[in-house]
């Protein structure tokens, strides 16, 4: 096990093939600038940039030096104060919103060779180099921080790494107005070289760092405490839904590492329901809702059943991941034997949206298709690529075709506002980034609403069924390889759809169009390809359609679906399966991902073949 030393007021992976190349340019300029005395000249590791992923900047724990955080912080703070404040930009002499996670590394110090840690005394130390003045909230849900200072109109930072595991971090910038697009992405990383070249190039001695990338000084004291951020997070869910909403609701609190497992029992104790708290850890339990598994399902069984032994029934188990802005959501079937049923986030997103009386809906080609099926089938927009970047931008383009009530999700059941919801003559401010207690709160309410248990709910949506699965530690860039393989080289191809008749292509733009013969033909040889692995023996039918928005995503005739892509920010490949019945898209998801010879480890095999 990990010795972990924190200290404080508060308790060599592949690099992805984009990175080699930054990497290459980062040395180029370093070394000429570079003198025996310069801080570059003397570091003892070498330097692996932190790259953008789907959500800020992550990396291993191993990497990232207080000088990599401090670098591309301070880059990014550069950038923002460059841009005008209707497009998000931030002045010196403002206050910039700061607040962390529960990893031991975000405040602390971790024991290692190098030592790494205190993260967010980086990020503040780049933003007093950035004339700005950190306020820091503390440890609340990335949501919580980010409505905090969209409020103001203040910019802000949250060092998390999320659900990821406890030997990575990272952080995530936001601007005045809103996440970082992807359109941002190129020039901050162009600052970024040239903040590090100014960095590294300075004297050794002169400079803020030691050998090993961490600051001289040692320990570093956050500023003072404010707990303004988590007082307002919970008003403004007990004003909008009002006190006493969910009375008469008893809720299991799954707490585990998450860093809202305090604030959000209070929240839902302020809105009248019974919260029995269990399973807390002061060890770090990385949570991806996103990829629930039959181990994680045990322990919350072992949780519900212990608490309904000493309590009686329960509603519903509730959680997040590790910095509090996905749920996790379960109903508890009543009995002498009550067996706890979760449900994706993609389900969650469709009952909160219907919920919330949305007029347009925005979610990523990963989510569960019920949605085309269903009452929101009409208030669809365009579907996007994953990331809430991707689902921002989408939103924004509804709310400039006058829609007023416009909200999106993703797969892993983050809940994004792109506009002000009014709900029973109560107003909730625009929040355009992942939330998880939006959901929870808003799926309750609808139950309670309709007299229903939470499972008799989502058993009313359509009856598609979802499942995602991924391999860990299987290189990015071998995933992007995977992609390829399978993907036309046109980028501008969104689908193309098999029929008796011929190939019908669909563009990025919406257009569709009758194939060429050439084309035709590459399309049908991709999906023959595709058929060697997906095949009969594992219950796959003819290939009818393949989606290219973001990986590859192959339907299936009988309505099965199954979606390659890798991940956005981490060593991960990941299988989001579809199908008819909840079995059935288990099965897929497990032989995609089984060991070792599961569909993913048979592509694979093909490449180096």
């Amino acid at each position: 096990m990990t010795k972990v030393t924190v200290i404080g007021r508060r308790s060599n992976a592949a690099l992805p093939v984009r990175a080699f190349d930054l990497f290459r340019k980062i040395n180029i300029v370093l070394s000429s600038q570079m003198t025996d005395s310069s801080l570059a000249a003397l570091l003892k590791q070498a330097t692996v940039p932190l790259q953008f992923g789907t959500s800020g900047r992550r990396g291993l724990l191993a990497d990232l030096s207080q000088l990599e955080i401090y670098v591309n912080a301070l880059a990014e703070l550069e950038y923002l104060q460059s841009l005008p404040a209707s497009e998000g930009g931030i002045r010196r002499g403002q206050e910039l919103y700061v607040a962390h996670d529960l990893r031991p590394s975000s405040t602390g110090f971790v024991d290692g060779v190098p030592r790494r840690g205190e993260l967010a005394q980086a990020i503040v130390s780049a933003a007093v180099d950035a004339g700005m003045v950190p306020v820091d909230l503390g440890a609340i849900p990335t949501p919580a921080l980010t409505s905090y200072a969209l409020a103001r109109g203040r910019g802000s930072i949250m060092v998390t790494g999320s659900h990821i595991p406890f030997d990575r971090n990272g952080y995530k910038v936001n601007t005045g107005i809103g996440e970082l697009l992807k359109h941002h992405e190129a020039p901050i990383n162009r600052k970024v070289a040239e903040v590090r070249a100014r960095v590294y190039g300075q004297a050794f001695s002169d400079s803020l760092f030691d050998e090993d990338g961490m600051f001289r000084a040692g320990h570093q004291d956050l500023p003072e405490l404010s707990q303004a951020g988590a007082q307002d997070y919970m008003r403004r869910y007990v004003e909008f839904f009002g006190a006493g909403a969910l009375a008469g609701i008893r809720l299991l609190m799954y707490q585990h590492s998450a860093v809202g497992r305090d604030l959000i029992v209070e929240i839902l104790r302020g809105l009248g329901a019974e919260v029995v708290v269990a399973g807390r850890s002061e060890t770090f339990v990385p949570i991806d809702t996103e990829n629930i598994g039959p181990e994680q399902l045990a322990t919350i069984q072992a949780l519900v059943d212990e608490a309904v032994s000493e309590f009686g029934n329960l509603d519903a188990v509730v959680s997040t991941d590790g910095d509090s802005d996905r749920p996790l959501i379960l109903g508890v079937e009543a009995g002498p034997h009550p067996r706890a049923r979760f449900f994706g986030g993609d389900l969650v997103g469709m009952v909160t949206a219907e919920f919330l009386g949305a007029d347009a809906v925005v979610v990523p080609i990963s989510c569960n298709d019920g949605i085309d099926r269903g009452s929101l089938k009409d208030l669809l927009e365009p579907k996007t690529r994953i990331g809430s970047p991707f689902v921002i931008a989408g939103m924004q383009v509804a709310r400039k075709r006058g829609k007023k009530a416009v909200c999106g999700w993703e797969a892993n059941g983050g809940f994004l506002t792109g506009s002000d919801i009014v709900l029973n003559g109560r107003t909730l401010t625009a929040l355009p980034t992942r939330d998880a207690v939006l959901p929870i709160v808003s799926v309750l309410c609808a139950a309670r609403e309709r007299k229903v248990s939470l499972i008799e709910l989502f058993t009313q949506l359509p009856k598609r069924f979802s499942r995602a699965a991924l391999l860990k530690q299987f290189p990015r860039a071998k995933g992007l390889e995977i992609v390829r393989k399978f993907s036309p080289g046109d980028e501008s191809i969104a689908q193309v759809d098999f029929q008796t008749t011929g190939v019908t292509v669909t563009g990025r733009d919406g257009q569709e169009r009758v194939a060429g013969a050439d084309e035709a033909e590459q399309f049908r040889s991709i999906s023959a390809e595709l058929s060697i692995f997906f095949t009969e023996a594992d219950g796959f039918d003819d290939i009818r359609a393949l989606n290219f928005i973001d990986g590859v995503r192959i339907l299936f005739s009988k309505g099965d679906v199954a979606h390659l892509r890798p991940s956005g920010n981490a060593d991960e490949l990941r299988i989001y399966a579809v199908a008819d019945t909840q079995q059935r898209a288990d099965a897929i998801a497990d032989v995609g991902v089984r060991e070792p010879d599961g569909i993913l480890r048979e592509i694979e095999r093909s490449l180096s073949a």
